[in-house]
């Protein structure tokens, strides 16, 4: 899957990497991809509420070697 803009939060605690994404969504266009790699374990529940909660969509959500990546398409402005 390809991004427009890549967001790195690893080390970052909740509320930190959603926060962050929140910020990055808001500077993307309607239709543009964020991909966010972190490793706080709340964020598997926290991104896809972020998603539902502002009218994002969230593509993907993996976890590899302890990196959460998620890729959101901005679905509203």
């Amino acid at each position: 899957m390809t991004a427009d803009v890549e967001l790195d939060c690893k080390g970052l605690l909740c509320p930190l990497p959603v926060y962050k994404t929140a910020q990055a969504m808001g500077r993307l266009e309607v239709g543009g991809v964020l991909r966010v790699e972190c490793t706080d374990p709340g964020s598997l529940e926290d991104f896809p509420a972020f998603a539902r909660q502002r009218g994002h969509a969230l593509l993907s959500a993996n976890e590899q070697d302890g990196v959460q990546v998620f890729y959101l398409r901005k679905e509203a402005a």
